[in-house]
């Protein structure tokens, strides 16, 4: 491909998310991310507290999500579940996924509706292991009781989600469509509960991204000005 394609590409695909992301820090610089800064300092501090002899049980009391857990402990959990990073892998992967993707989220679509997304796609990871494990391991989307025991913390279903909606929303399709395939690739390679969990997250937030389209046609159905894909702001 030569340089010349690759660079229309390139605009085509990215031109408008980039153009949105500029905007806002270019005008707020690093005040327009308080959110992203603020979880990749929970999650720097939540990291140092659960690796420490005092701090795990109290990590896990807090944030630590399991499905064999009652219901309503899970859900006062999830929220903290986000910023409480995996113990068998790198802290930085946490870290740098927070900041690229909840950094670019927050720059074009304003702190809270990067959360809702971001809880969005973990709460449906949280409840899709529930269901899973119900269904059992002979059922095409179940999960096997040892499942129930596995800590179920991280950004990762989130930053998937948020990957997603953001491709959606600023038509980077093909964006959208290779983090699709790479989570479909990783659970027919790795048959796992957080490959299936992601699975869960893109679903939920494929979802929303039908609503939001649903909302945006009866917005302009009714004379309002929602063409295009302008940048949402809070």
């Amino acid at each position: 491909m030569r340089a010349d394609t690759l660079g229309r590409w390139a605009r085509a695909e990215w031109g408008a998310l980039c153009l949105a992301a500029r905007g806002t820090l270019t005008e707020r610089r690093w005040r327009a991310v308080p959110m992203t800064l603020g979880a990749v300092c929970l999650t720097g501090v939540v990291q140092f507290v659960q690796n420490r002899s005092w701090g795990y049980q109290l990590v896990q009391n807090l944030g630590g999500v399991r499905a064999e857990d009652p219901l309503w402990l899970a859900l006062l959990r999830t929220p903290l579940s986000l910023f409480v990073p995996a113990l068998d892998l790198p802290v930085w992967g946490a870290l740098a996924q927070i900041l690229l993707v909840f950094g670019i989220a927050e720059l074009c679509l304003g702190w809270w509706r990067t959360l809702v997304v971001a809880y969005v796609a973990t709460l449906a990871g949280t409840l899709y292991a529930r269901v899973g494990i119900a269904l059992g391991p002979g059922h095409p989307i179940g999960l096997p009781a040892s499942d129930a025991h596995v800590v179920d913390t991280g950004p990762s279903a989130a930053v998937v989600g948020l990957a997603v909606f953001l491709g959606w929303r600023y038509g980077a399709y093909v964006t959208a469509g290779v983090v699709i395939a790479a989570m479909v690739v990783e659970v027919v390679l790795e048959d796992n509960l957080a490959g299936k969990e992601h699975l869960a997250a893109i679903a939920a937030v494929l979802l929303l991204c039908a609503l939001v389209a649903v909302r945006q046609r009866r917005s302009r159905a009714r004379g309002g000005s929602t063409s295009g894909a302008p940048p949402i702001q809070s």
